[in-house]
């Protein structure tokens, strides 16, 4: 099988225009709330209810058909087949039409819901590639009328500049399109921006080490850098030569744009064989806003200059999306004919922040048709440790989409002494738990039963997590504050940053190196890696056996001999994961 196929154009067949000829009369007028368990609509903390939209607002509506249960089951089981090293389909990913042929909802479905569009005037329906998302863009008062709902504007209260326009109410939609439909997208969520990174201004307070740590400069010897990172997890640096077809991405949302100057100030302060630059931008960028305060590139340029200094001559991409959706941008990546094949994402909420679980399953669903094409999509576990971006309270607050069994979620690590490349601890802070959502899969469990059956793992009260859910992460990096991560921004101005949004495109970039030696030896990409990491060998992993993800106040889980769910089964180390990996 090949990994991609070029798509057909998707054409809204002749029933389409027959049923709105039709109009309402087809309708009943009977109506059916959706997305009925979800909570706090119309208000959010973070954001401030202001004017109601008009007809000179436009609103995009995208309506995200149900699947067929039967159909995902059987799906489910033929992906974890080519996932699984030793099975005789291994990594044969299938092409998006094979995947929109064995998961596409019915075509009466697309031809109901885009007849309900035509019938209230939208003039442009657009159908994805995958089939299975039907998406208009109209005013204001016409989307009200079709969901039956008021929506209004609603500014964020940190970024005032940011500005979304959601529904005040439940919305409804007829019965006879609500059997066809999951969602309709980001009608009611409401996105947890991104807190402000707590930035520390690199100090040129260091001493001349003459080793890895002195390789951005002498003063900046207390950060880590990607010689330490190489020399830490064994990958090849510099990365000078990239096989044909390899690809790496990172995901930018919230107004997280990238410049030039900062990339060569990056490349040239840390003597890199080659300045990090990107080679394909999906979705834009505005190199001014990196000018103007701290917030708008020190997250991008902190994913795109390690990223970029990993992967080396791997082309890198950057997907850029303005509109704060996880289901915008994964629309948008399976609609693309050239996806890269390794995907960084450094953005998440709470699995309790989502609208709905049908918004979740949704997003899931995609990440899965995703995997099955040799997309490897890993996701930043978060920054909370396990009370999340919630805080504290009875139970634990796992991490969305990280807890998605078909992305690989990267917690976090310090080393245990400052400074010193060797044995890693668990961060406190790093995104740790047990999904609530999705419930743990076949390939983990074993290890699951194996860390809790474990007297050193000092268990917390089983009331506070789930523990039949999807457990994460499933591999870790450095991210704590004991040495942060130095980079470059507004301009050359040095700084120094923490988080797991820092280890995931590490882990990203260090996956694209293995794609690379498989793809060289004349094999595919590594696609959905869960299963393959879950079967190797121990060896292929710097274990983590310390620290615990308390977040900085109480309980937490804690690191043990062998996966768990503080740091997964630890760090990369690169030259046995790839031996495994060139092995099938």
């Amino acid at each position: 099988r090949s990994t991609r196929d070029t798509p057909r154009t998707m054409k809204l067949s002749a029933v389409v225009l027959a049923l709105a000829m039709m109009g309402a009369s087809a309708l009943t007028g009977t109506r059916q709330f959706m997305e009925q368990d979800a909570q706090m609509i119309g208000k959010s903390p973070q954001w401030t209810q202001k004017a109601r939209a008009t007809a000179s607002d436009d609103v995009k509506l995208q309506f995200w058909l149900k699947h067929n249960s039967t159909q995902i089951a059987a799906f489910e089981e033929e992906l974890l087949e080519l996932a699984t090293p030793g099975s005789p389909s291994y990594a044969q990913w299938m092409s998006r039409d094979e995947v929109a042929a064995a998961l596409s909802p019915a075509p009466h479905s697309v031809d109901a819901v885009a007849s309900f569009a035509l019938d209230h005037g939208a003039s442009d329906v657009h159908v994805n590639k995958m089939r299975s998302i039907v998406s208009v863009t109209v005013p204001a008062n016409v989307a009200e009328e079709m969901l039956q709902t008021e929506l209004f504007h609603y500014q964020n209260n940190e970024y005032k500049g940011v500005s979304i326009v959601r529904a005040a109410a439940a919305y409804s939609l007829p019965v006879e399109i609500a059997e066809h439909v999951s969602i309709v997208g980001d009608i009611l969520r409401f996105p947890r921006l991104r807190q402000k990174l707590q930035i520390e201004q690199a100090k040129p307070d260091g001493a001349d080490t003459g080793d890895e740590w002195s390789t951005c400069g002498a003063a900046y010897s207390a950060y880590t850098n990607p010689s330490v990172l190489a020399s830490t997890y064994g990958f090849e640096f510099p990365f000078t030569k990239a096989t044909a077809g390899n690809s790496l991405a990172v995901a930018e949302f919230q107004g997280q744009y990238y410049d030039a100057d900062d990339l060569e100030a990056f490349s040239s302060q840390c003597g890199l064989d080659s300045t990090v630059t990107v080679t394909k931008n999906v979705g834009g960028n505005n190199e001014a806003r990196c000018q103007v305060g701290l917030e708008p590139c020190v997250e991008s340029l902190l994913d795109i200059e390690y990223a970029g200094a990993i992967a080396g001559a791997i082309p890198l991409s950057v997907w850029y999306s303005d509109t704060f959706s996880l289901l915008d941008w994964a629309e948008t990546l399976l609609d693309a004919d050239d996806a890269e094949l390794v995907h960084s994402v450094s953005y998440g909420n709470d699995e309790a922040q989502q609208t709905s679980a049908d918004y979740m399953e949704s997003v899931n669903t995609q990440f899965m048709k995703a995997g099955a094409q040799g997309l490897t999509i890993m996701f930043a576990a978060g920054d909370q440790g396990v009370w999340g971006r919630e805080g504290v309270g009875k139970t634990y607050h796992p991490d969305f989409p990280a807890g998605s069994p078909y992305v690989t979620a990267v917690g976090g690590t310090d080393f245990v002494t400052k400074s010193t490349i060797g044995e890693e601890t668990a961060w406190a802070s790093g995104g740790s738990g047990f999904s609530d959502e999705f419930s743990q899969p076949t390939w983990q469990s074993s290890q699951v039963a194996e860390y809790l059956a474990n007297p050193d793992a000092d268990l917390p009260s089983s009331s506070v997590y789930n523990a039949e859910g999807r457990g994460y992460p499933d591999i870790s990096a450095l991210a704590g504050q004991v040495n942060p991560y130095f980079i470059s921004f507004k301009g050359g101005k040095f700084s120094a940053v923490a988080g797991t949004s820092a280890a995931c495109p590490v882990a990203a970039g260090i996956i694209a190196q293995i794609n690379d030696a498989r793809l060289a030896a004349g094999k595919t990409a590594m696609g959905w890696i869960n299963p393959f990491l879950y079967q190797a060998d121990s060896s292929s992993f710097n274990d983590v056996t310390s620290g615990t993800t308390n977040g900085g106040y109480t309980g937490g889980f804690t690191a043990t001999t062998g996966w768990d769910p503080a740091t997964g089964f630890g760090s990369i180390n690169f030259s046995n994961l790839k031996d495994a990996a060139l092995s099938y």
